[in-house]
């Protein structure tokens, strides 16, 4: 019996690990499909620390946390930095010391063969180009700037007492100085393009490239005339800088015509008093463009990354702002670089379905094994069909191995003339040798059924041998 038992183990076994190696062979090619999970550590390159890019970061950094997600902040001189750091470490050799995942860019930075190379996650929030001028000492709260002289007496380029309907347009500023942002910085390149576009380079006024402070410290002292900046009203030093005393928010005149023909800008209205009713600032209506604060990554970013960068974005840039209503960022719209495929959809259908359910480390586990379903549903259909019958079939095969051994018994009692006594003898004892060995055999209680139908026939087969038997002992007799 004991030895019975451990054969139908070796049996099911046999069936069963067979399938189960099959399985594991399958889960071990889809393994290669798999992809890593989500690095714990990821960098972001954003500009100054007082700077707007600096102050989302900060914000990305505590929702991250929240998922177990470490964010480090990398303060750099501003976007064109930005966007050759993330270009440097889009490539296969970058230095994993030097390299960053994220970067903020301003809009129209990046050449179409830089943005190429780089995935874009959409644009966070609108970056107005402010004009500022030092305000006149006795008081007079006008922010228009004075048309630019044939000869410039100077230090005296511009000035504030001017009516309102002289604001100059920026073809007009030759041997102005002004202000045009860090080295490196998004503020300097805008600067550059727009007064390129007007006829005006470094050899026509005195362009000075120097950091925000260094720049409103050389406006106020009257050393310069103009400083362009390029910031979101989210940024507190930009807030805290429009309504500094001494300092003037300035008109661009011909706003629509830059917009219309730079895609990447867009006009925006700063209707009087905006942005302090008391103080009246600022003192007239005024036109600004504005380009975008694009967030962008290296095209590796893990695809799980995507979604919660953008589920962070919406609640960081989402609430509104001065010049976007809520809802208005993050969008895909004003985009300055090609969608990454994961962004845009996120950006159609929203988060996947796992992570509004699950925490994202259980939501992504789940949504990389995914990928093993199918082979896994491709092996298990006809597994599932076969393994019954194949069962069966070995169940059923314990029993009727025996029928063989009983048939050719009984066809051999059927001869004309039937066996001799000594012929009878050796069946019965071949009988006795399957009734044994059935009587042993181990098999489901559903198969009691066909075993008793098998001792019926080797009985059947006994009695048929006994009344042989008897006869041949009478004939002999």
């Amino acid at each position: 019996m004991k030895i019975s038992k451990t054969r139908s183990r070796l049996e099911m076994l046999t069936l069963f690990g067979g399938s189960a190696l099959l399985l594991l062979a399958g889960i071990l090619v889809a393994l290669q499909f798999v992809q890593p999970a989500p690095p714990n550590l990821i960098r972001i390159a954003t500009g100054s620390d007082e700077g707007a890019y600096s102050f989302y970061a900060r914000q990305y950094r505590r929702l991250l946390a929240e998922h177990e997600i470490r964010l480090e902040i990398v303060e750099t001189a501003g976007s064109v930095e930005n966007l050759e750091r993330l270009l440097a470490s889009s490539e296969p050799d970058a230095a994993d010391s030097e390299r960053i995942d994220l970067a903020f860019i301003q809009g129209g930075i990046a050449t179409a063969e830089q943005k190429a190379r780089l995935s874009g996650l959409g644009s966070m929030s609108y970056e107005p180009l402010w004009l500022l001028v030092r305000a006149p000492t006795d008081g007079d709260r006008s922010t228009r700037v004075p048309p630019a002289k044939t000869e410039l007496d100077e230090g005296t380029m511009l000035r504030m007492l001017i009516e309102p309907d002289r604001t100059p347009q920026l073809n007009q500023l030759a041997g102005a100085r002004i202000g045009i942002g860090a080295e490196d910085s998004g503020t300097r390149s805008l600067a550059l393009h727009l007064l390129r576009a007007n006829g005006i380079s470094e050899d026509d006024g005195t362009l000075v490239t120097q950091g925000l402070e260094d720049s409103i410290e050389a406006l106020t002292n009257g050393d310069l005339d103009l400083v362009f900046v390029v910031g979101a009203t989210d940024s507190p030093r930009l807030r805290a800088l429009t309504q500094q005393d001494g300092i003037l928010l300035q008109d661009l005149p011909r706003a629509a015509a830059y917009a219309q023909r730079d895609r990447f800008l867009t006009v925006l209205k700063l209707p009087r008093g905006t942005l302090d009713p008391a103080a009246d600032v600022p003192a007239t209506d005024l036109d600004l463009v504005a380009t975008t604060a694009n967030l962008v990554a290296t095209p590796d970013i893990h695809p799980a990354l995507v979604d919660l960068l953008l589920a962070a974005a919406a609640e960081v840039h989402g609430q509104g702002s001065l010049f976007a209503a809520p809802g208005t960022f993050p969008t895909a719209e004003h985009s300055d670089f090609p969608l990454n495929t994961d962004a845009e959809r996120h950006y159609k259908y929203g988060p996947p379905l796992l992570q509004r359910f699950l925490p994202f480390w259980l939501a992504t586990w789940v949504d990389r094994t995914k990928v093993m379903l199918l082979p896994l549903v491709v092996l298990l259909i006809p597994l599932v069909k076969t393994l019954p019958p194949a069962y069966r079939w070995r169940v059923r095969r314990r029993i009727l191995r025996w029928y063989k051994d009983l048939r050719r018994i009984d066809l051999e009692l059927l001869e004309t003339p039937p066996p001799s006594q000594r012929r009878l003898t050796e069946l019965a004892r071949e009988i006795e040798t399957i009734e044994s060995d059935a009587a042993r055999v181990d098999v489901p209680l559903s198969y009691s059924d066909a075993l008793y139908h098998l001792r019926l026939h080797i009985a059947l087969l006994t009695d048929k041998i006994e009344r042989l038997a008897a006869r041949a002992a009478t004939q002999e007799s």
